[in-house]
């Protein structure tokens, strides 16, 4: 086999190699997390054992992953997770009890003994957070309401395994904390004076030092990596994962001004990274025992890729969700996780499991995150293909939660505009047009930014444009506009087509950042397209030109 005899060659030829695979992934129109894990495949033992310092393309997968978690926790400050917290521990801790008990029933009945069917089983529960959060990342949905809850979902799962695992390294006897009740409560208390110290540290520290490093943006960046990558060592020493300490550092970071630029900032030294986690995973899976566990792994990846969403998605809409983010959130949960081939390393190390069972545990994961890429990625158009089915199944599910529409006779007498998107420019837009006196119904998928307009006295609600079930509701007889201030061409397609399946009669208007996704709005029917950016530079020509 073709070997290399020095850990910078190696690197230099992944690279080359994952470049051209890439470009074929993209001329293909496949997704890069496949093509990513090919190359580890092809690098690794199992291909042409090009790499041999598996220990370096390891270090830059793991601060990938801390900086991937960090980042998404720079974009959730508390309020936001408590906001979600509820709905994301039911459904999460549900899914874990019902996937676990049915996928145990389902290994006991493919022949594996009590064990490993224990091991598969938990295994099956658990989603991959990397992928998750890198796709929904990529599609600009980690803010968006699904996406929240995924998140939340995600945060209980690895809270879950971490305690999986000590339960079962101290009842063999691995631990020294003196008991599997010890060692729990040991958990708890690191958890609560980690947070607790970090929670000071962001009061009393933060603020100054932050105000002091923005001075230099490249050590601000410096900063924030360090940030993300020491919080991560603590959270792992503690006993924790390295992704739980990272997300803490972003969180602690995300209600500060910076949070904005250290995000930017971060984006493409987390994608390259990132690129190692995959390589990483293909190098290290085994291909020896795929044969023999093809078949229970096909089985076992057929529930998962569809039993585990389908349980995600009654579990939300019982909280009160409706069925567009029910779907959007079970459809990113169609996979086993990284921690599950963790687990299921510990079993084999512990002398519980075999190598055969190791075997299908991986061949499970490689099936189901090739194939959830997908249905994450084409997660909208899935979701209006299974609409109908959804709508009946929504028939059977109670929603406890009070919608928009329950008030719209009684709170809403006349609305002249609604409008989506209460930030900076459709704050401001709302504003606006309340001063003129004409009447507006605000929607923003922020509960902060609502709370804000309500007590300006705006009529705001929470809600999210994407959603068709959710604009279904509100009082669309009653406006003369429907207004987006939210750019992209997928939200405003997705409203366009909402609103002309519901017949709406008013006019709506459109917002885009670019004049090709303009042309493409209009010709779907738009009434009005606004330019934020051409409107704003018009404007102020023309202020510039009166002064001068």
């Amino acid at each position: 086999m073709f070997t290399l005899n020095n850990v910078f060659y190696e690197i230099a030829l992944i690279l080359i190699i994952a470049t051209a695979m890439g470009a074929l992934a993209v001329w293909l129109r496949q997704p890069l997390i496949m093509a990513f894990i090919g190359v580890g495949i092809l690098v690794g033992p199992a291909g042409l054992e090009i790499v041999k310092s598996s220990t370096e393309v390891e270090l830059f997968a793991e601060m990938g992953i801390a900086l991937l978690l960090f980042v998404v926790g720079l974009k959730l400050n508390p309020q936001e997770i408590r906001e979600t917290g509820a709905v994301a521990i039911i459904a999460g801790l549900g899914q874990i009890g019902l996937t676990a008990l049915l996928g145990d029933f389902l290994a006991l009945n493919l022949g594996f003994t009590g064990v490993e069917a224990f091991y598969i089983g938990i295994a099956l529960t658990f989603s991959s957070t990397i992928i998750i959060v890198k796709l929904l990342s990529d599609q600009r949905e980690i803010d968006a309401l699904h996406g929240r809850i995924s998140v939340g979902i995600l945060i209980i799962q690895d809270l879950v395994v971490i305690l999986v695992m000590i339960t079962l390294s101290t009842l063999m006897g691995n631990q020294a904390q003196g008991g599997l009740i010890q060692a729990i409560i040991l958990v708890f208390w690191k958890g609560g004076g980690f947070i607790l110290a970090v929670a000071l540290i962001t009061r009393f520290i933060l603020p100054f030092l932050l105000d002091n490093l923005a001075r230099s943006t490249e050590l601000l960046l410096v900063f924030a990596i360090s940030w993300a990558i020491a919080l991560a060592s603590v959270g792992d020493a503690l006993g924790f994962s390295k992704e739980v300490g990272a997300f803490i550092a972003g969180v602690s970071l995300a209600s500060t001004h910076y949070r904005i630029t250290i995000g930017s900032k971060l984006m493409s030294i987390r994608d390259f990274l990132l690129l190692f986690f995959f390589i990483n995973l293909g190098i290290h899976i085994d291909v020896s025992h795929f044969g023999a566990a093809f078949l229970p792994a096909l089985i076992l990846s057929t529930f998962t890729f569809i039993g585990k969403p389908l349980m995600v998605m009654v579990l939300v809409e019982m909280m009160g969700y409706r069925k567009y983010t029910s779907a959007m959130t079970s459809l990113s949960q169609s996979q086993i996780s990284e921690f599950s081939l963790i687990l299921a390393n510990l079993g084999l190390s512990l002398g519980q499991i075999s190598e055969e069972v190791l075997g299908l545990i991986t061949l499970v994961g490689l099936i189901t995150m090739g194939c959830s890429t997908y249905m994450i990625i084409y997660g909208h158009r899935i979701y209006e293909w299974l609409s109908p089915v959804l709508t009946e199944l929504e028939k059977f599910i109670p929603h406890p939660k009070k919608t928009l529409a329950d008030l719209s006779e009684t709170e809403v007498d006349r609305v002249d505009i609604i409008l989506f998107g209460l930030g900076r420019y459709g704050g401001s837009m709302i504003a606006n047009l309340q001063h003129l006196g004409i009447k507006v119904l605000g929607v923003d998928f922020d509960p902060e930014i609502v709370r804000f307009w309500k007590k300006k006295g705006v009529l705001a609600f929470y809600g999210d444009a994407e959603d068709p079930e959710f604009t279904a509701t509100l009082p669309l007889r009653e406006a003369k506009w429907i207004v987006s201030t939210l750019p992209g061409e997928r939200i405003g397609l997705v409203l366009l087509h909402t609103l002309q399946h519901h017949h709406f009669q008013g006019k709506i208007a459109l917002t885009s950042h670019n004049l090709k996704e303009m042309k493409t709005l209009q010709k779907a029917g738009a009434d009005l397209v606004l330019l934020p950016f051409r409107d704003a530079a018009t404007q102020a020509s023309r202020t510039l030109a009166q002064l001068t």
